[in-house]
C-alpha cells in the first residue's frame, strides 16, 4: 500500500472502532490515482497478474498455482510488501488446510507459513515432509533457516549437515554459517563462508544471499572493512534486495553514516521496514526534519493498522520505533518481550536489550545475558564481555 493509503485506511479502522460514522471517500473523477500497482513498472508482476488469471480458470492444479505461490514470494521478499504472502496463500487455498498434501505443495506452504512468521506451523509442515521425503534438499535448507530465526541452532546446524553433500558448496557453507556463528563459532564459520565465496561462478542468487550474510557476520565481529566490500559484492548483485537494502541501513546507521541511509531507501517508502530505517536516519539529519515528521506519522498509522487487523509481523520494527522515535520505552520493551516470544535473531535480542536498558528491566536484561552466554555469542553490538549483555 502507498502511505496515504495506509494512513486512510488506519484512520477508516480507528473510526468503526470508536463509533464514529464516515461517509466513504468518491474520487472525483477517473484520472484520481488512488495507488499506483507495482505491476505497472515491472514486468515480472506483470506475468504474475497473467498467472493468476490462468489459476482461476484451474485453481485446483498444482503445476499452475505452484508457480504463482512461487513468484508470489519472491515478490513478498523482493518488495517487502505482505500483500504477496496473502497471494501466495490463496494460490495454495486447496491445499491449505489439508492432511494429504504434495510434496510442492507442502513446502510452499511452509514458507508462506515461515514468512508469516508462523514458525511452528511452518516446522511442522517442513518435518512431514523431511520424513517423507528425505532427499530433498530444499526441505531441509528451508527447516535450518527457520530453527535457525527460533534459536534453535544445534537442529539447524544437523540439518545443514544431512544437506551438505547434495548441494553446493556455498550453499551447504551459508546454511551452517548462519547458526555457526550465533552459537560460538563465529570466525570459523565466517573463513568457511568467506572461502566458499572464493571460489567463481554459481547462482548469482545464492551469491547474494552468501554475500549479505557474510557482511552480517563480519559486522558483528567487529570488522566493518569487510562487512562494507561484502555489501558491496551482494549490492552489484542484486540492488532491490529489501533485506539488503534494510541490513545495510542498520550498518550505516549503527556506524553514524545516517546521511548515506536517504539516498539508498528513497524509493522503498512503500516497504514498513524500509521506512523505519529511513525515518531513523531522517531523524539524525537536522535538515530533513520534515521528511521525518511525515515519515513518523506515516509508521505511527501502518503500525495502528497492523495492530487492528491482529498482524504481528512487525513487532521488531515497531518496538523500534517506540524506543528510538516515540521515545516510549515501557511500549517498546512490551513490543520486544512479544517479538522474543517468537523469534531469537541477533536484531531480536538487541531490540529487547536496548529498550530493557532504558527501563532498567533487570529481568529482561538477564533474559539476554542468559542468551548470549548459554548461546556463547559474538557480537559487538551486543556482547561487553563474555556471557554478558553491555
Amino acid at each position: 500500500m502507498s502511505a496515504w493509503w495506509r494512513s486512510l485506511l488506519a484512520t477508516a479502522i480507528l473510526a468503526c472502532t470508536q463509533g464514529a460514522v464516515a461517509a466513504p471517500y468518491v474520487p472525483s473523477s477517473d484520472a484520481i490515482v488512488l495507488e499506483q500497482l507495482p505491476e505497472k513498472g515491472d514486468p515480472s508482476l506483470a506475468r504474475l497478474k497473467r498467472m493468476r488469471v490462468a489459476l482461476m480458470a484451474n485453481p485446483r492444479e498444482l503445476a499452475i498455482a505452484a508457480p504463482v505461490a512461487r513468484r508470489a514470494l519472491e515478490a513478498a521478499r523482493e518488495l517487502g510488501d505482505p500483500r504477496f504472502l496473502g497471494e501466495a496463500q490463496a494460490a495454495l487455498a486447496p491445499w491449505w488446510a489439508a492432511e494429504d498434501v504434495p510434496a510442492d505443495a507442502l513446502l510452499l506452504r511452509a514458507t508462506v507459513k515461515q514468512s508469516q512468521h508462523d514458525f511452528n506451523g511452518s516446522l511442522a509442515d517442513l518435518s512431514r515432509l523431511v520424513a517423507a521425503r528425505p532427499d530433498l534438499a530444499q526441505a531441509r535448507l528451508t527447516r535450518a533457516t527457520v530453527l535457525g530465526v527460533v534459536g534453535r541452532h544445534a537442529e539447524a546446524l544437523a540439518d545443514c549437515a544431512a544437506l551438505a553433500a547434495r548441494v553446493p558448496v556455498l550453499v551447504a557453507a551459508a546454511c551452517a554459517a548462519a547458526p555457526a556463528s550465533l552459537s560460538g563459532h563465529a570466525a570459523s564459520a565466517y573463513d568457511a563462508l568467506v572461502g566458499a565465496l572464493d571460489a567463481p561462478g554459481g547462482d548469482a542468487g545464492v551469491r547474494e544471499w552468501a554475500l549479505t550474510l557474510a557482511a552480517e557476520l563480519a559486522a558483528r565481529r567487529g570488522d566493518p572493512a569487510s562487512a562494507e566490500r561484502h555489501y558491496r559484492g551482494a549490492f552489484a548483485l542484486d540492488p532491490r534486495d529489501a533485506y539488503l537494502k534494510a541490513a545495510y541501513a542498520d550498518f550505516l546507521l549503527d556506524r553514524d553514516r545516517a546521511r548515506e541511509v536517504p539516498p539508498l531507501l528513497a524509493s522503498d517508502t512503500k516497504n514498513d521496514a524500509l521506512l523505519l530505517r529511513l525515518a531513523l536516519a531522517e531523524q539524525r539529519l537536522p535538515d530533513r526534519r520534515e521528511a521525518f515528521a511525515v515519515h513518523r506519522a506515516d509508521l505511527a498509522a501502518r503500525f495502528d493498522a497492523a495492530r487492528r487487523r491482529g498482524d504481528t509481523l512487525h513487532l521488531r520494527e515497531e518496538a523500534r520505533f517506540r524506543l528510538t522515535i516515540e521515545r516510549d520505552a515501557v511500549s517498546a520493551l512490551a513490543l520486544a518481550r512479544a517479538n522474543w516470544a517468537v523469534q531469537r535473531e541477533p536484531a531480536d535480542l538487541r531490540i529487547l536489550i536496548d529498550a530493557a536498558r532504558a527501563v532498567r528491566d533487570a529481568g529482561a536484561l538477564r533474559v539476554a545475558a542468559d542468551w548470549i552466554a548459554a548461546n556463547r555469542l559474538e557480537d559487538v553490538t551486543l556482547v561487553a564481555a563474555p556471557g554478558g549483555a553491555r
